[in-house]
């Protein structure tokens, strides 16, 4: 049998997520990737990490001075949550994130933060070496303030053991099989928000072809055609 716990599947109850600096002076430096698609992918992980009740860690840097406050978008999924503010730009400095890490005891970390080469990569690199844990940075849930910026730190953290993955990757390793109901309408309303395609061919397949009600939406009527005369 092997011990490397990289081949591990992530699941519910091996992993944990930090979700770092997602703050709109932050985004704004972020050229890496589009900006809206960077917080619909944030988002749409945090929403699939309440729903396998994965503990999740949000911490922010220089709220007042510099960075503004996280997406409410994103705050609304966790509104219990306390927000971990710091100064270090490396979220590893602040005894407060390393004390909720621990006390969340799990060694896998799922990472999502602005900016790949700084914060991401600073935290990623101390946490493996000083904390022992294994790193799984969502690429892209996390943007830098230059492709080469973002796609730089992603292979030096790669070479140093750090384990690439996608936000959409994430949640369906989480869910992993499909008889799992419990979780399966949950997922596949996190897919029709924000998958694209994929969630429009869901809407698609759920109203055209299995006669499924339309997701809820306004009182809107629809009006006959008129045929041209």
């Amino acid at each position: 049998m092997t011990t490397n716990t990289k081949l591990d599947v992530l699941t519910p109850t091996n992993c944990q997520l930090i979700i770092i600096d997602h703050q709109p002076q932050m985004a704004f430096g972020v050229q890496s990737m589009d900006r809206q698609a960077l917080k619909n992918n944030v988002v749409a992980l945090a929403k699939s990490a309440k729903v396998f009740n994965i503990p999740t860690v949000i911490t922010t840097v220089e709220t007042q001075g510099f960075s503004g406050y996280t997406y409410p978008e994103l705050l609304s999924v966790f509104p219990e949550h306390d927000i971990l503010e710091r100064t270090s730009m490396n979220s590893w400095d602040d005894q407060k994130v390393r004390d909720a890490l621990k006390a969340n005891g799990k060694k896998k970390i799922v990472v999502a933060g602005l900016w790949t080469e700084v914060c991401n990569n600073s935290f990623a690199l101390c946490a493996m070496a000083e904390g022992d844990y294994e790193i799984y940075m969502v690429a892209d849930a996390s943007g830098g303030t230059s492709k080469e910026a973002h796609d730089y730190a992603m292979q030096r953290m790669i070479q140093a053991g750090v384990i690439p993955v996608t936000w959409q990757q994430v949640m369906l390793e989480w869910q992993r099989d499909w008889a799992r109901k419990e979780t399966y309408s949950a997922v596949m309303d996190i897919v029709r928000e924000h998958s694209g395609a994929y969630g429009m061919g869901v809407d698609y397949a759920y109203t055209m072809v299995h006669k499924a009600d339309q997701r809820p939406h306004g009182n809107q009527k629809t009006l006959a055609p008129v045929p041209a005369k």
